[in-house]
């Protein structure tokens, strides 16, 4: 599997580079930083260095969107720390990122490749929207995508609705769920949320001597730090491998077709993933319009958390 990596680093996005390397038949063709968890160029620099780390040197990084399509920049270095990775950056990356946006990289590998590469999104839409606005045909030029992000049966994270990369920029990721990929995956908090790591299982972690081993133990435990503040008790949620496993291995999860759009406009709910899962029993069911006309989505239901974390172990180490 060739992949175009779209994500901003960020602890759980450098364990999902991590997690991807370790995997000899999966290949990340490029990468493209996009604001969430720290501004574009930041996250650029962090795909870099955990590049580096990981012994992918020749992965083409390029910049992404600097903001949201429609609202002001938010970033959440409060849960990443003010360099994404829990104070573990380090020195500059050896290389640059490349000219270019990731947007246009985007639609110059699926033209240049047509129906060979997946997308895995791991941060807000905005590149992915952009390039859709772009190259409409994106859709049909690509493989696949899977999209971390949402909230559909779960509370959020960022607000009592929205889940992050939802909340960072909704409208680009109303336009991609409107752009027609028929097959999208998602990935939401309702199943991230279950795939928590906990004292032992880091325990264990920090006791790998290898480098990989020990920066990975490094960013859980700035990032437990947080997550125990939260819940009283060691512990994290690790999202973003989640996703890159099971665009590994689909089998780890169980899927239902939805359709889906985003609330833009709510005072309380702006930013929040919208879905009508209600059984029509006969004529007198009242379809909601949410979405209607839309291409369904492969919406992730449940997970093997068990053989994910085990399997993020063994690639961490």
């Amino acid at each position: 599997m060739r992949i175009i990596l779209d994500t901003d680093p960020g602890i759980d996005d450098s364990l999902a580079i991590l997690y991807l390397a370790a995997q000899p038949e999966m290949e990340i063709v490029a990468v493209g930083s996009v604001h969430g968890n720290v501004p574009a160029p930041t996250a650029a620099d962090n795909a870099l260095r955990v590049l580096e780390l990981a012994g992918l040197d020749n992965v083409p990084v390029a910049v992404g969107a600097h903001r949201p399509l429609a609202q002001e920049l938010r970033t959440t270095e409060f849960v990443h720390g003010d360099d994404g990775l829990g104070g573990q950056a380090g020195r500059s990356p050896q290389r640059r990122p490349v000219d270019g946006s990731a947007a246009e990289q985007i639609v110059r590998l699926a033209r240049s490749n047509p129906s060979e590469l997946s997308i895995l999104a791991l941060g807000p839409l905005t590149n992915i929207a952009l390039a859709v606005l772009l190259e409409p045909e994106l859709p049909r030029l690509l493989k696949s995508i899977m999209v971390l992000g949402g909230a559909l049966g779960v509370p959020g994270n960022v607000t009592t609705h929205a889940e992050a990369n939802m909340w960072h920029d909704p409208e680009a990721a109303d336009l991609v769920f409107d752009a027609g990929f028929e097959n999208l995956t998602l990935v939401s908090l309702d199943v991230t949320e279950t795939a928590r790591a906990d004292e032992a299982w880091m325990g264990a972690l920090a006791e790998i001597g290898s480098p990989r081993a020990q920066f990975a133990s490094a960013l859980l435990k700035h990032y437990s730090d947080f997550y125990s503040r939260m819940f009283g008790f060691r512990t994290c949620t690790i999202h973003d491998p989640l996703a890159a496993a099971l665009l590994h291995d689909p089998s780890l999860g169980r899927y239902k077709d939805v359709v889906v759009t985003l609330e833009l406009r709510g005072t309380h709910t702006r930013g929040q993933l919208i879905s009508d899962w209600r059984p029509i029993v006969d004529d007198s069911h009242i379809e909601s319009q949410a979405g209607h006309g839309r291409c369904p989505v492969k919406a992730t239901v449940s997970v093997d958390t068990e053989t994910f974390l085990s399997r993020l172990f063994e690639a961490l180490k």
